[in-house]
């Protein structure tokens, strides 16, 4: 019999710190004891050699550099005025670029492409021009091919979004955070709504399909109001998906963060109050649920691309298409072959001296394990479709996994298959990530260790 819990009740039960999973295992969890390059060649070549011809690659390139500080940032950045630093830093990227066209040996067909920071608007649009210029000599493009870029309201002008709209691209997602002005004073990401409106209204002049805008719930001085009235604003734009991401406190990674103190954070409860306050406002203007963090109107391919079954998760969060090769490029960018991920060095200066010294920039990786396949798999279908199919169900359920999944059925967030599988329900939507934790066989793992540790110690 089902005992579904109030909203109230899940919020407090599921309110937890729980990972995004654009990859499994997650970070923390790689084996990167066992990780050789001579492994990652290996598995790059493997799912080059699968799928290249099929479904294509796709291509994340890191651009770290920003001007100023946005201090609620906890994305590897490097601050800095100085554009001298733009060309060294394409060199070693399109160096690292013909590094791993020589390991998968043939023409690569280029389905997804995408650039992210830090801000990839800090770089001037003629020296874009010549980075995307010269890494797709030489490649074919995928008949679905999707290329995006992030970009800062404040210096995304109408050059940078001309250039890189003739060179294929045709989403951008534009940074907003918050539109009050204590918190954007707190958080030093100054930006004016008029800028916002000028570059959104460039893009869709020029002929972007998707205009996606960023924001983030749980940073200081932020209340229902001012939740309120930015989405409420950047509603009459009218962007074709929003994300709508959790602020994450971690002073001790970000010293930046420490300009302001826990006490100008909302509570826990009030953070989740804010989410579900932006949350119905988005469902309220029609926009979909996708999933984790993001929503959609019902003509964007990313929503097209859920009810088709098409919906993919990496490390560059939902994509409209599913490939298995994901090659990052540039300081700390990860990299995603079907049988593991490998990242590279986080510093620029360290990531430009090894691409120097030898054309890769590795410092660690996980090759996974079959039963690292199987759990990623059910989480993907999950975080993407939001039900497991009776395949999965059949190859992955164990007792513990059954234990908690028929719990969170009692509390109305999802519902099992007589004959095995899984549905999200609607009032399990905002909980995604706690299904798909249950799968989380590497954490499991870990807090079983710990706790036997602890037993033994008293």
């Amino acid at each position: 019999m089902i005992n579904s819990l109030s909203p109230a009740q899940l919020l407090r039960k599921y309110d937890i710190p729980t990972p995004r999973y654009t990859s499994y295992p997650t970070v923390p969890y790689w084996d990167t004891a066992s990780f050789s390059q001579e492994q990652w060649i290996q598995a790059v070549r493997k799912s080059f050699d699968a799928t290249n011809h099929t479904e294509g690659i796709s291509i994340y390139i890191h651009l770290p550099f920003c001007e100023s500080l946005c201090t609620y940032c906890a994305c590897n950045t490097r601050i800095t005025k100085n554009h001298a630093v733009e060309i060294p830093y394409i060199q070693a990227i399109l160096k690292e670029w013909e590094h791993y066209k020589l390991i998968m040996g043939g023409k690569p067909v280029i389905r997804e492409l995408h650039l992210g920071g830090g801000t990839p608007t800090f770089f001037r649009a003629e020296n874009l021009r010549w980075l995307i210029s010269y890494l797709l000599e030489g490649t074919a493009i995928h008949d679905d091919f999707a290329f995006s870029f992030e970009g800062h309201p404040n210096n995304t002008t109408a050059e940078h979004l001309q250039t890189l709209f003739d060179l294929g691209f045709t989403r951008v997602s534009f940074g907003v955070q918050d539109l009050d002005p204590k918190v954007q004073q707190t958080i030093h990401r100054i930006q004016p709504f008029e800028n916002l409106l000028c570059a959104t209204e460039k893009a869709r002049a020029i002929g972007y399909e998707s205009v996606s805008f960023d924001l983030v719930y749980g940073l200081p001085f932020q209340t229902p109001f001012t939740v309120s009235d930015t989405i409420e604003r950047i509603l009459t734009l009218r962007p074709d998906r929003i994300a709508f991401y959790s602020y994450a406190h971690v002073p001790w990674l970000k010293p930046g963060q420490r300009g302001y103190s826990e006490a100008d954070l909302p509570s826990p409860a009030l953070k989740r109050h804010l989410y579900e306050i932006g949350r119905h406002l988005l469902r309220k203007a029609d926009y979909a649920d996708i999933g984790m963090d993001h929503f959609a109107l019902r003509h964007d391919a990313l929503f097209k691309a859920q009810v088709s079954g098409t919906l993919h998760r990496n490390f560059m969060g939902y994509t409209t298409s599913h490939t298995d090769l994901l090659i990052g490029l540039g300081a700390s960018a990860i990299s995603d072959a079907r049988g593991g991920y490998a990242q590279n060095i986080k510093t620029v200066e360290e990531y430009l001296g090894a691409i120097k010294t030898t054309g890769t920039a590795l410092c660690k990786g996980h090759i996974h394990t079959e039963e690292d396949q199987l759990m990623r798999q059910c989480i993907q279908q999950i975080s993407c479709q939001g039900q497991l199919s009776h395949t999965l169900w059949m190859q992955a359920i164990t007792p513990p996994i059954l234990e908690a999944l028929l719990s969170m059925e009692n509390e109305g967030i999802l519902y099992l298959y007589e004959e095995g599988g899984l549905r999200v329900t609607t009032a399990g939507q905002p909980f995604i990530r706690n299904i798909c934790q249950v799968f989380d066989q590497r954490m499991r793992q870990e807090k079983k260790d710990q706790s036997a540790i602890f037993s033994k110690a008293i």
